[in-house]
C-alpha cells in the first residue's frame, strides 16, 4: 500500500506539470490581452503599454512561465488585477461560501441516487422501472434555468419557505436558511442521471452468475442487493463519483450567480469577464491538484470496498 501510494504521488509530478504548462499557454497565447480589458475602451496605446510592464506582460515568456512556476510552489499567487486583492485571500473568504454548497450537494447525490436506483433495478421492467426511466429522461432534458425559476417561484415567492437570496457570516445560518433551496435545486438537476448510470450498474451485476447462485442457496433478497450487488458495483459508483467532483463544483458556480452567494462562482465568473488572469489560473491548478488528489483517494477506497483489488 504504502510502495503504491508513493508511486502515485510521484506519477502525479509530471501530470500536474503538464497541466502548469498548459494552463500557462492557453492563458498566455490563446485569452485575450487583459491590459485592453483592465484599460477600457478609451484606453490609449501609451496606457495600455503601462498596464503590461505594470503586470509584467512585456517580459520573456520563459521569465514568466519561472514566475507563474513560482507562485505555484509558493502558494504566493500575487494580488487580483483588477481588485488588488490578495489572491490568497480571496480564495480563502469565497471558498467557505462554495463548500456550504457544494459538500451537501455531492453528499446528497450520491447518497440518494444509490438506494433509489437500487431500487428501481430490482423492478426492471416493471411499471414503475418505466415511470422512473421517463421522468428521469425528462428531467435530464430540461435546463438548470428552468429548475431556479420554478424552484424560487414556488418555494420561495408562493410557500415562502427559504429565501431567494442572501448570506451571513454564520455559517450554520446559512446552511439551514440560505443554502437548502440552492442545494435542492441542484441535487433536483443531478439525481435522475445518477439514477439511470448507477441502475445500469446494478443491474449488470444482477445478471451475473453470482447472484442466481445466492439465490440458490437460499438467500433473501435484501442479503444477495445489499452484501453482493451493491458491494460489487460500488467499483464504478467510486470511478464515477470521482468523475462527478470537478463537475458538481463547477455546477454550483452557476447556482451561485443565480442565489447571490459570495463563493468562488461568482468570483470566477467576475474573473473571466475582467481578463483576470492570477484567479483564473489559480483556480486551474487548484482544480486540477483537488482532482488527481481525489482519485487517489477514491483507487484507495477500492481496496476497501472489495480486498480482492490488488494495487500495482
Amino acid at each position: 500500500m504504502a510502495a503504491y501510494l508513493i508511486r502515485r504521488v510521484w506519477q502525479m509530478i509530471p501530470t500536474l506539470l503538464g497541466v502548469v504548462l498548459l494552463v500557462f499557454f492557453l492563458f498566455k497565447y490563446f485569452g485575450s490581452d487583459p491590459s485592453v480589458i483592465l484599460g477600457g475602451l478609451n484606453a490609449s496605446p501609451e496606457q495600455i503599454e503601462s498596464i503590461r510592464e505594470q503586470l509584467g506582460l512585456n517580459k520573456p515568456v520563459w521569465e514568466q512561465l519561472y514566475i507563474f512556476i513560482k507562485q505555484i510552489v509558493t502558494f504566493d499567487w500575487g494580488k487580483s488585477w483588477a481588485t488588488n486583492e490578495l489572491v490568497s485571500n480571496l480564495f480563502a473568504t469565497r471558498l467557505p461560501a462554495t463548500l456550504t454548497v457544494t459538500v451537501p450537494i455531492l453528499i446528497l447525490e450520491v447518497v440518494l441516487a444509490i438506494p433509489f436506483a437500487l431500487a428501481v433495478a430490482t423492478v426492471r421492467g416493471s411499471l414503475t422501472d418505466r415511470a422512473v426511466m421517463i421522468c428521469s429522461t425528462v428531467a435530464v432534458s430540461i435546463s438548470l434555468l428552468v429548475y431556479v425559476i420554478l424552484a424560487q417561484y414556488v418555494f420561495a415567492f408562493r410557500l415562502g419557505w427559504f429565501p431567494v437570496q442572501g448570506w451571513t457570516g454564520n455559517h450554520w445560518t446559512n446552511l439551514t436558511t440560505y443554502a437548502p433551496l440552492p442545494i435542492l435545486v441542484a441535487v433536483a438537476v443531478s439525481l435522475a442521471p445518477q439514477i439511470r448510470l448507477y441502475r445500469s450498474f446494478f443491474l449488470d451485476e444482477i445478471g451475473h452468475d453470482y447472484v442466481r447462485t445466492a439465490r440458490a442457496k437460499g438467500m433473501t433478497e435484501r442479503t444477495v442487493l445489499l452484501k453482493h450487488v451493491l458491494r460489487n458495483a460500488m467499483i464504478p459508483i467510486l470511478t464515477n463519483v470521482s468523475v462527478l467532483l470537478p463537475g458538481v463544483l463547477v455546477g454550483s458556480f452557476l447556482i451561485e450567480v443565480f442565489f447571490s452567494i459570495p463563493g468562488l462562482g461568482r468570483e470566477l465568473l467576475l474573473a473571466v469577464n475582467r481578463g483576470d488572469y492570477p484567479v483564473l489560473q489559480a483556480f486551474a491548478i487548484y482544480l486540477a491538484a483537488l482532482t488527481m488528489t481525489f482519485n487517489l483517494l477514491v483507487d484507495l477506497l477500492y481496496k476497501l470496498v472489495d480486498p480482492r483489488v490488488v494495487l500495482k
